[in-house]
């Protein structure tokens, strides 16, 4: 049987006050994967595990989702709920990547509670997972998950781009 020929993908910049966020589109325009410049390889290893082959072609983002983005990082925090995104990972990756856009902006939710909330208490340290592996930064909004005392964890674009993104929204950051 011959190999599956690799799914493409465009690749598109938008500049953000805290960088350049790589945008990975379908040819419908929906959100495959955003993430930082300076981690394009993590970026590309994600979509490889979600799909297989990915080929990745330098494109324009469409207009709508460059919008929202832009109206976000001014400060019309629900502009990401508008943005049409798509992701491929394990059942538990997608509860968890489908939950976390349900935490409002200007709140938090420990890693526990998320667990709690999916009826699976015991599996934080999955959640953890989960949450480290998203591909689509902010809109899907992994940066909303802190430790159980307050305190910010782990972030794939740097706990100082975690730090602006809660700040952003309006969370007092310990």
């Amino acid at each position: 049987m011959p190999a599956k020929p690799p799914e493409t993908f465009g690749l598109g910049r938008l500049q953000t006050p805290i960088g350049t966020a790589l945008l990975v589109t379908d040819i419908d325009g929906v959100l495959r994967a955003l993430d930082w410049e300076e981690h394009e390889p993590r970026m590309r290893d994600l979509l490889r595990l979600q799909y297989g082959a990915v080929a990745l072609q330098e494109a324009r983002s469409p207009r709508e989702l460059k919008s929202a983005l832009t109206a976000y990082f001014k400060g019309d925090l629900d502009r990401l709920n508008t943005i049409k995104w798509r992701v491929a990972g394990t059942p538990f990756q997608q509860k968890v990547w489908t939950a976390l856009p349900k935490i409002p902006a200007g709140t938090t939710m420990s890693y526990g509670a998320l667990a709690a909330k999916l009826n699976a208490p015991n599996a934080m340290r999955a959640v953890g997972h989960a949450n480290g592996s998203n591909p689509i930064s902010v809109v899907v909004p992994c940066h909303r998950l802190i430790g159980t005392n307050g305190s910010l964890v782990k972030y794939g674009g740097g706990l100082e781009r975690k730090r602006w993104l809660l700040e952003h929204e309006g969370v007092k950051v310990k």
